[in-house]
């Protein structure tokens, strides 16, 4: 019998993969009536592998947009629940991507040196 081959991705990526596009689709409609909302944007998901906690990732996180996202993590995680079929729903926490707060930094730097590299 031919051996089994293994999938494409791990567990872990797949259900990250799955929850950030129930929280991206559920936050769209969520900034639909929440002002504070915005320019949010879902850059990743990181679940703990007992699925108890997830972080959120967002390319920005205002402090009006955090304490929108505690008022809205009921409806989120209620999305999660109908949605994936997993064992439990995890908590959400929020934070900002490192990612993107490092890649502004890089750009800017970059922009700093063209612009004096012409001198």
């Amino acid at each position: 019998m031919p051996e089994r081959r293994a999938r494409r991705y791990p567990r872990a990526v797949r259900v990250n993969e799955l929850l950030r596009e129930i929280l991206a689709e559920e936050l769209e409609l969520v900034e639909d009536g929440d002002e504070r909302l915005g320019l949010s944007t879902i850059t990743a998901v990181d679940a703990d592998t007992d699925l108890r906690r997830a972080t959120v990732f967002l390319s920005s996180l205002s402090e009006e947009a955090a304490a929108a996202l505690v008022e809205h993590r009921p409806r989120l995680q209620a999305a999660i629940a109908r949605q994936a079929r997993l064992k439990r729903t995890p908590q959400l926490s929020f934070v900002p991507d490192p990612g993107v707060a490092q890649g502004a930094r890089v750009e800017g730097i970059l922009r700093e040196l063209r612009q004096h590299g012409g001198e």
